[in-house]
This record gives structure tokens, sequence and C-alpha cells, in this order.
């Protein structure tokens, strides 16, 4: 039996803004609720970010995240939850003296990055394992930022997806497994389309997918225009999908998407409509070695 295909949806992300698309939740009664009208429409994966509802930026605090997961589960949904640690991350150098943080600049302490995860649980959360520029700031992991995150990630016993933006990320992850900081099998996103990360073409995922480590499980997906054809390409080459208006906010060229839900019913029927079959939020667990609940 072939294995069935698994659908992340990521609902809010950091980046997109409500001025690009007013239907993007951004307060935790929205985001929530994004979350669980995804689970209903076939996603097995929920990736959530939370936002100041004030200004609509990216957040960590603790109790956003605490009222977005309870809502969640409080609400019957089974959906597997995917917390971000990517905020904090985002270093903006000053005009003046780049040597110093400018407006902008987000960077922390990883364990404050990790905070949530360590009072929550979640049952994965994402690690970014890139060092790059994208636009005018550089967003900055380290091997030791990382490790205390990925330390923060086991004793939660929470999956960490290692988020893989370039060819080097992929290096560094391979050597974290090596010293057994992170466990195997591990858990892939290829990140295809940033500004000056990994091209969104066949070739790039192709040679992602060659070095990856035995019996890892991955997925990859495409940013804007890209989206829904990475997404075709993802499941072509073996992968699990993902897709959300962290990604995209358009469902067609021109035409603004009124939902997450409705992006995850389009993905779904690219994915079937090429000869897949979408795992359960409890199929997903198993394959990727979850409790279930």
């Amino acid at each position: 039996m072939a294995k069935k295909t698994i659908m992340t949806c990521a609902v809010t992300g950091n980046g997109t803004m409500p001025s690009q698309n007013e239907n993007l939740p951004v307060t935790p009664v929205g985001i929530a609720q994004a979350a669980i009208d995804a689970g209903k429409a076939g996603a097995a994966i929920a990736h959530i970010h939370v936002r100041d509802p004030e200004t609509a930026k990216g957040s960590m605090d603790l109790n956003l995240y605490r009222e977005v997961v309870g809502r969640i589960r409080d609400a019957g949904s089974d959906i597997v939850i995917n917390l971000t640690t990517g905020e904090g991350q985002r270093f903006v150098p000053s005009e003046e003296d780049p040597s110093i943080a400018g407006p902008g600049t987000t960077l922390c302490h990883p364990s404050l990055r990790s905070a949530h995860v360590k009072a929550l649980r979640p049952e994965i959360c994402t690690l970014d394992f890139n060092t790059m520029v994208n636009k005018t700031w550089t967003v900055i992991n380290t091997p030791p930022t990382l490790k205390v995150m990925a330390d923060i990630a086991n004793e939660a016993g929470t999956k960490p997806e290692i988020e893989i933006f370039d060819s080097g990320d992929l290096n560094m992850a391979k050597d974290f497994i090596a010293k057994g900081i992170l466990k195997s099998p591990a858990m892939f996103q290829f990140v295809m389309g940033i500004n000056f990360g990994a091209a969104a073409n066949y070739q790039t995922l192709a040679y992602l997918i060659s070095q990856l480590p035995e019996n890892s499980e991955w997925a990859a997906f495409g940013i804007g225009k890209n989206a829904f054809r990475m997404m075709a390409l993802s499941y072509l080459m073996g992968g699990h999908v993902r897709v959300g208006m962290e990604d995209t906010v358009y469902i067609d060229k021109g035409e603004l998407c009124k939902s997450n839900a409705q992006l995850v019913e389009k993905g779904i029927g690219i994915v079937e409509s090429l000869g897949g079959t979408m795992a359960t939020p409890a199929e997903a667990r198993e394959i990727l070695g979850l409790k279930q609940l």
C-alpha cells in the first residue's frame, strides 16, 4: 500500500500582512479557527505562529500560544499542532554602525524563542537551520543557538521539524543527527523560492532529497507563485506537502484566497488528482512517530 501524504497548513506566519489579504488570521480566535477549519478541509498538521492582535506583527507571547492551542483542543480538533520557533532570529544592522542592531531587529536568546515549546509541549515545533540574507535583514541561527532549541524540544517530547532553506542547512542538520542532538528518523521541511535561498525548481529539490539521511520524512513547499507548483512536485518526488496563508495569499493567479481551508481544499485536489491519498491526523502521527491523542 502506497504511503499516504501529509498535508500541513501554515495558517498565518509572520511575513504576510492583512494589507495583502484581509482574510489573514491575526487574533488567537482567528488563528485557532483557521487551524480547526484547515483540519476539517483535510489538513493533518497545523503550523502555527501567533501575532500581536494590535499590530498584526509576529509575537513570542506565551499567553497567545496558550490560547490558540487551547481553543483548538477545546473545539475537539485532533489536528497535529506544530508551533514555530522562528520568531526572534532577525538581525537588522543599523545604518550608522552595522555591528549594532537597528530598528526591526528581533534577535534574542534561543530559550526565549522556545519558551512556548517548553511550556506547552506541542507535538511538533519547527527548527530553522538557516543563516541567510533576506531583503534588508539577516536571519541568524548558529549551531549553539540551535542546540539550545533542539535540547528544549527533546526535553519537551516535541519532534523538531527541521526547516531547510539551502544545502548548507541540510549539512548542519546532518551533523546534529550524527552527534545525537537531533534524533533519527528526522522530519525535514524544504523551503523553496525565498530570495537568496533554495530555488523553487526540480533540480534543486532533487539535489536536496539526494542528501537526506536514510528513513527521513520530508516535505517541500513553495513561496508565493510557486506554492501549488511545488506542492505537486513535492508529492510527485515522494514527499509530503504544505500550503497556507503564510506561504501564499492567492488561490489562483490574481485571485485572493478566502481562507486557509480554501487553500487546503485546492491542494488536496491537486494531490488526489495525481493519484495521492491524504493522511488523517492519526495516520500522520503514525508516519511521524508521534503519540496518538
